[in-house]
């Protein structure tokens, strides 16, 4: 008859049962040489601290989250606020060395995040809240992005693609072994379609069309994603809850006045850490 383990016995084996389970991802992605690419939803800006203030990087940005989680080898962060899809392979502040330079035969993990810059989406969400400072109800964005009976903001979105394309294409050329990971942008706004006037002035006709816009972007970065055989992250659909509407500790991308550090419309460290999480889970 075959007696029954003891307390000890069991803790022992629980424990390493959940040693087994906290090794396993880090084990499985084994990444020799990490580059971590993008604007500034990846450079963490003005999340402490700051390690690079002319890219406002932050070391507690997603891509060095990623890096700790999962123990790569060499990292190399170059993502840089305002980075648009040509900083890939252009000077970008004329100072600053084309991003794809970090990229090398032997790299054998690159995460990105591009494209919001160059709709320009923050420049989209100053625009509105403009139009939107007297005018609490109706649509006056979506109004003046879609006169002549074309939504222009939605073409600009679409035009974001091609440019993507190119850039996963350079990646796929300097670094042809590596996993390469296409990552998303979360909720802004909130996703029931709803506004919060008094700390962000977009008019409440507004807000389901600029939650639309950020959905959109999101759709063509994963047709992107998809027809270049890379991995894309959602971000979007775990942070919704957690847009600029919410109370401080709940919230993950701050308002146009931030209440704790990051830039305004921006992730905030909270932000990062479920960018992180998410392309932590997608490895």
């Amino acid at each position: 008859m075959r007696r029954p383990l003891s307390k000890l016995t069991l803790c022992a084996v629980a424990g390493l049962l959940a040693s087994a389970a906290f090794a396993g991802p880090a084990a499985a992605a084994s990444y020799s040489s990490y580059v971590a690419l993008g604007d500034s939803y990846s450079s963490g800006s003005l999340i402490p601290d700051q390690v690079d203030l002319l890219c406002t990087r932050s070391d507690h940005n997603y891509p060095s989250l990623v890096a700790a989680a999962i123990k790569t080898g060499k990292v190399t962060d170059v993502t840089c606020g305002g980075a648009v899809a040509k900083d890939m392979t252009g000077n970008q502040f004329l100072v600053v060395p084309p991003q794809f330079d970090a990229l090398k035969p032997t790299t054998s993990l690159v995460t990105i995040g591009i494209g919001g810059n160059d709709i320009p989406f923050v420049e989209v969400i100053g625009t509105c809240g403009l139009l939107g400072l007297a005018v609490p109800h109706g649509s006056p964005c979506r109004d003046h992005y879609t006169a002549g009976g074309t939504d222009q903001l939605a073409a600009k979105v679409r035009a974001v693609g091609p440019k993507v394309d190119a850039v996963l294409k350079g990646i796929a050329q300097r670094s042809p072994a590596a996993k390469v990971v296409l990552v998303g942008y979360p909720a802004i706004l909130p996703d029931n379609g709803g506004n919060c006037w008094r700390l962000v002035p977009i008019s409440d006709g507004d807000a389901p069309y600029l939650r639309d816009t950020t959905k959109l972007l999101n759709e063509v970065l994963a047709e992107q994603a998809a027809a270049n055989g890379v991995t894309f992250v959602d971000t979007y659909t775990s942070s919704v809850g957690h847009d600029l509407c919410q109370e401080p500790g709940t919230k993950w991308v701050e308002g146009l006045l931030p209440t704790s550090p990051a830039a305004p419309v921006h992730p905030n460290a909270l932000g990062a850490k479920n960018q992180a999480a998410q392309v932590v889970a997608a490895l």
